[in-house]
């Protein structure tokens, strides 16, 4: 397959391809737009608009799918990259590359985008064609944020991935939907800007006078900030990614626009936006300010907030009477276990802060998919309108568990091995602070369980539920992934790690190695200063 991927070029045009696909796919949808109201007309045009973004997002994961081969895991450099000027008057380059963290990220997106679409075939029932079409600009946004290596192509690409999911709540969600997509609008933008301000230091103190330079490579190689001045960059960087992650206490925004966001919406912002907060740390964050990040108070504020997450997003989640919101709560509780692992920052660590990131997006994106497939029978996601269940859906009662149980962390499931790494990782550097957090998993247990039996297992004593439909070939194709992927990593995730591998080893060494001369240079600040007084 290697050999093959070589012959043709792969690693020439794929980072290319993948951005431009699905906005090809977004142009033919609104070229398709149907102008006429006749019903028999307009379903027609809806369903083949369904299908034109199904089949995008099945040739974007294909397309995708060759990187796995074509990735040399003994790189820990950027592979099948790309460097085109842009606005050279700027110092602006179309500059893109891949390392095994963003591989993963990037195979995800690919992975979730067509199931996303399947679960969204009978939900979405008015503007069909603009839905799918923002899906697949979200896509291309997504795509840029993870594979972008010039600062300015990577606000560009965090900017577009915002505008669409804003009209995806703000258009197709429920009754509270203004509310919510004005609330996640600007609770992600203004940090945004602090962020925008930011870049532009970075690209204007980095370039020559009259051009700036917003390389990645350059900013990360040759370091020119004071650490006071790395401190406040930081910061402007750490308010834009913590609002997204979100972690505690920049993360009310999260339940609203999850509860209030159609299932595709949901499914996009557990399974990928929320990890492009905790990928802006490993990406930017850390490797551009490490003095500033690894500064001893900083890193323990960080931490100490991570693990607030993790014990409070099981509890909240623990007393949800909305399925959907208990969902939503969790994400808080498990991206607390990401923030952890990042700035524990130990090989073990950062690899089980990946792992984490890749089974939420798979368990969580599931479980908003069942919420969602059961809503739609239901009409209601309130948890005590169901109870017994398992004996009238056997299909999507099993499923329902095995999801949640990955969720939870069962060894055996993918969500195991993520949790592990992260506190085998973080004990040495924090061992109070982990032990907190591992009661988070015990939590986690205790809000999942209990949603599932008083979901499945309670009395049948609902005459709304004895007649329930259970799942159909369409959903069976939705979840069968989600199931084989949730196996497969469990049971044998060594190939993923062994892609991150030298990834995380270069990125731990880079922010340690680096961060060792700041603090020398903070703490001589210091000691002048205090002499001076």
């Amino acid at each position: 397959m290697a050999s093959f991927l070589d012959s043709i070029g792969f690693n020439g045009w794929v980072l290319p391809a993948l951005l431009i696909i699905p906005m090809v796919g977004a142009a033919l949808l609104v070229a398709l737009s149907p102008r006429a109201t006749d019903p028999a007309r307009l379903e027609s045009a809806n369903r083949t608009a369904r299908i034109i973004a199904l089949w995008f997002c099945i040739i974007e994961f294909v397309v995708s799918a060759g990187l796995w081969w074509s990735f040399d895991p003994a790189l820990a450099g950027w592979q099948a990259a790309v460097d085109i000027p842009w606005i050279p008057t700027w110092g602006i380059r179309f500059t893109l590359g891949l390392d095994g963290i963003a591989l993963m990220m990037v195979l995800l997106t690919t992975f979730i985008m067509p199931l996303t679409v399947l679960g969204s075939w009978t939900s979405v029932k008015v503007k069909v064609h603009a839905f799918f079409a923002l899906m697949l600009v979200l896509t291309s946004g997504m795509l840029g944020v993870f594979l972008a290596r010039d600062l300015f192509l990577f606000y560009v690409m965090w900017e577009v991935m915002l505008i669409p999911m804003y009209f995806i709540i703000g258009v197709w969600g429920g009754e509270r939907r203004i509310y919510a997509s004005i609330k996640f609008f600007i609770y992600t933008m203004l940090p945004s800007l602090l962020m925008l301000v930011a870049i532009l230091y970075l690209g204007v103190h980095a370039g020559t006078p009259g051009t700036p330079d917003f390389s990645y490579d350059n900013l990360v190689a040759h370091p020119t900030l004071t650490p006071r001045v790395a401190l406040w960059l930081f910061a402007a960087f750490f308010l834009a990614f913590a609002v997204k992650v979100p972690m505690f206490p920049f993360h009310t925004w999260l339940p609203d626009a999850h509860v209030e966001a159609p299932t595709g919406g949901s499914v996009i912002l557990a399974a990928i936006m929320l990890k492009m907060g905790t990928f802006g740390f490993l990406r930017f964050a850390l490797p551009l300010f490490p003095g500033a990040a690894m500064n001893p108070t900083v890193r323990a504020v960080i931490v100490t907030l991570a693990v607030i997450g993790i014990v409070y997003g099981a509890l909240v989640a623990m007393v949800q009477p909305d399925f959907k919101k208990l969902v939503a709560y969790s994400s808080v509780s498990h991206l607390g276990f990401v923030m952890l692992g990042i700035f524990a920052l130990t090989l073990q660590s950062v690899q089980g802060a990946l792992m984490v990131m890749i089974s939420h997006g798979i368990s969580t994106g599931g479980l908003f998919l069942l919420v969602g497939m059961i809503y739609e029978r239901r009409h209601t996601r309130a948890i005590e309108a169901y109870g017994g269940i398992a004996r009238v859906v056997p299909v999507f009662a099993a499923v329902l568990t095995i999801v949640s149980l990955s969720s939870i962390g069962l060894p055996g499931t993918n969500g195991f091995i993520g949790e592990f790494l992260v506190l085998v990782g973080a004990f040495k550097p924090y061992p109070v602070l982990t032990t907190i957090a591992t009661t988070g998993v015990i939590f986690a247990a205790g809000y999942l369980l209990w949603a599932i039996q008083r979901v499945l297992f309670n009395p049948l004593d609902k005459r709304e539920n004895e007649h329930i439909p259970d799942l159909n070939w369409r959903e069976i194709a939705i979840v069968t992934p989600l199931i084989a992927a949730i196996i497969w990593m469990g049971v044998y995730p060594a190939p993923v790690l062994r892609r991150m591998e030298p990834a995380a080893t270069k990125l731990v060494a880079h922010v340690r190695n680096a961060a060792a001369p700041a603090a020398i240079a903070a703490a001589t600040v210091a000691m002048n200063a205090a002499a001076r007084r």
